[in-house]
């Protein structure tokens, strides 16, 4: 072939995969019966849908059904008025048309994943023809090696996102994960298989926080369960940050501890935190009454655990399902290896959704709360409140029956624990001198009084009542409360 061969003829134009009937269809069958909805919900988004239109409309039909509103063309019609769309995604004609494009609601599912299927194919044109360009050289900055990675990342955030798909796991991968387990267990005598939890006592209990669990941290008012689960979370990031640093001492944490505080404010949690280390009251702290020699130890401290891999989202009244979304996040941009949730009676069930009663509500959270644990194979700390029914007791010890909801909860948790202080109910009952008719009974009483006090100072209960793969039993911490610190219970303590 010379120069002046005439060139072959032009390949035929090839468009992107698309089913426009299909979609058509789809949203019909969505449009007659809003149940249509549940069948595609789980893996159609409106990103998927080729034409801009249709994807405005599933759009909207999500939102109404999320919301437990009716989503047909009356309401869709009223909705797209408002927001001046209405001509942009065809007019009421429009809407009416996709009825009679509409199919069964028994086939929407196979429609939905034929709609989903092309967006994939879509962008996996879209990757490669960025491949090309790149090995072209339009990116001439990356060498061949940079581009590979740049692919494979490409192509596996694509997998992450789009192969939602439940899959089964074999029983001889199961089983080579419980040898991998054992192992490390056999070559970690002595220390912990899981995370370590940064109390010595309850890691021989427990072996430490293992992925997949969803642990449940209860109390009364006033118990220190706050304090307990910050203290626990600190000890995990400490954990994580030092692993990451045998080899290479300036090295970042690969993981980190995700606290949804939906009680306290992301300061207040550090604050606390922070005093704790110091050994320096966080309530002198907010009061300003502290030394100068205090504060600048306070500073000190502060930039020695700044490397500490802690993250705290103090968004008030969360969802379940925008938990779920800022943890995928964490884990796919900073490695998770810890959630902890304070506590679960404040968050809120996913958008759209409407228990019909706190107990069913309750329900979905502790189940997503578990869902959360095994998706992204991190453990999950939840705390939770305990009902009222402890204080009509003689023994306020908690016990499962104590939680409130306690159903879904004690169901749900893979470890339950409970966190106890007798030293809390035995101040208030300090003998009063005008409840004796003697001095001599009333001087009795008051020794017994501090006699028993002596022996609860600064002692606190970890009771373990359910542990899935674990005995159950009591743990005793020591307590501080002027820095509401937990610490292992020894003789001695620093």
């Amino acid at each position: 072939m010379n120069a002046f061969d005439p060139l072959p003829s032009a390949l035929p134009a090839r468009l992107p995969p698309s089913n426009i009937q299909a979609e058509q269809a789809l949203l019909g069958a969505l449009l007659a019966n809003n149940k249509a909805y549940e069948r595609v919900s789980e893996f159609l988004a409106p990103e998927h849908f080729v034409n801009p239109v249709h994807a405005r409309i599933y759009a909207a039909i999500a939102r109404r059904c999320e919301a437990g509103q009716i989503a047909d063309p009356v309401t869709l019609r009223a909705e797209f008025e408002h927001s001046g769309v209405l001509n942009e995604v065809g007019g009421t004609a429009y809407l009416a048309q996709l009825l009679s494009a509409m199919v069964g609601i028994i086939n929407a599912g196979d429609y939905g994943q034929v709609i989903r299927d092309a967006w994939l194919r879509r962008q996996l044109i879209d990757i490669g023809e960025t491949v090309v360009n790149r090995a072209f050289g339009a990116e001439a900055e990356l060498d061949g090696t940079a581009q590979i990675e740049a692919a494979e990342q490409t192509l596996f955030d694509l997998a992450t996102k789009g192969g939602n798909e439940g899959k089964g796991i074999s029983f001889e991968k199961a089983l080579t994960a419980a040898i991998d387990i054992a192992s490390k267990a056999f070559q970690n005598q002595g220390a912990v298989s899981g995370l370590d939890t940064g109390l010595r006592d309850l890691n021989k209990r427990t072996g430490g926080l293992h992925k997949s669990d969803l642990v449940i941290l209860a109390g009364r008012p006033g118990m220190g369960k706050t304090a307990l689960v910050t203290k626990i979370a600190f000890g995990a990031a400490r954990a994580m940050l030092a692993n990451a640093r045998v080899e290479n001492p300036n090295a970042m944490a690969r993981e980190c501890v995700a606290i949804f505080s939906l009680e306290m404010s992301a300061d207040q949690l550090a604050t606390r935190l922070l005093a704790e280390e110091a050994r320096v009251s966080a309530d002198k702290i907010r009061r300003g009454e502290i030394s100068a020699r205090d504060f600048d130890n306070f500073v000190k401290v502060s930039r020695e655990i700044s490397d500490i891999p802690l993250v705290i989202d103090d968004t008030p009244a969360i969802t379940l399902s925008a938990l779920r979304t800022r943890c995928r996040r964490l884990a796919r941009t900073q490695g998770l290896g810890l959630v902890v949730v304070d506590y679960l009676q404040l968050m809120r069930p996913p958008a759209g959704t409407r228990p019909e009663s706190r107990v069913l509500e309750i329900s979905m959270i502790t189940q997503g709360l578990k869902a959360i644990a095994k998706e992204l194979a991190v453990p999950v700390i939840a705390l939770s409140q305990l009902s009222r029914s402890v204080e009509n007791r003689e023994d306020k010890r908690p016990q499962l029956a104590d939680l409130r909801e306690s159903g879904s909860i004690e169901q749900d948790a893979d470890m339950v624990m409970f966190i106890y202080r007798d030293e809390y109910y035995l101040t208030q009952r300090e003998p009063k001198i005008t409840a004796f008719d003697r001095d001599e009974k009333y001087q009795e009483a008051h020794e017994k009084w501090q006699a028993d006090m002596q022996n609860v100072y600064q002692k606190a209960e970890l009771i373990i009542a359910k542990q899935r793969h674990g005995p159950t039993g009591k743990i005793d911490l020591f307590f501080e409360g002027e820095f509401t610190r937990f610490a292992d219970l020894d003789t001695i303590h620093e």
